[in-house]
């Protein structure tokens, strides 16, 4: 399984990122170093959409808090840049597939990162993994 991350991304030129108690949804919470992640600059930080490829360098879970009864896994990770987009795929492009049973790997982007407005890490299926990695 690919991941993705969708969170402020400070230089997007980078060769490494380093994201901090990310939190996980949609199957994120399994991933770990080795696996393939693609990187969104968040548009809500001033991003735009996605920026690179990468691998996992390294995957810590985070301990859940015992003061708080529910809250999402949260994940910090590592990534070496592999590759860097080289066509825009951010918000604007996906925002208009919005049929939730299309199948359509934009559509599984736009349900699993915009619908709600939260940076996370998801994974993403292999057809979705096989589309986005047409923009490096």
């Amino acid at each position: 399984m690919a991941f993705a991350i969708k969170a402020e991304v400070k230089d997007p030129q980078a060769g490494t990122f380093s994201f901090v108690a990310q939190k996980t949804m949609y199957g994120g919470k399994q991933i770990a170093e080795g696996d393939t992640i693609f990187v969104f600059a968040s548009e809500n930080e001033g991003g735009q959409g996605l920026v690179a490829r990468g691998i996992v360098t390294s995957s810590e879970a985070i301990s859940r808090r015992p003061d708080l009864e529910r809250q999402t896994p949260r994940v910090s990770v590592s990534i070496r840049r592999t590759a860097s987009a080289v066509r825009r795929m951010g918000r604007d492009e996906i925002k208009r597939f919005k049929d939730w049973k299309d199948g359509r790997p934009e559509t599984e982007l736009n349900f699993k990162f915009y619908r709600q407005a939260t940076n996370k890490i998801v994974g993403v299926s292999d057809r979705t993994a096989a589309f986005l990695d047409g923009f490096f």
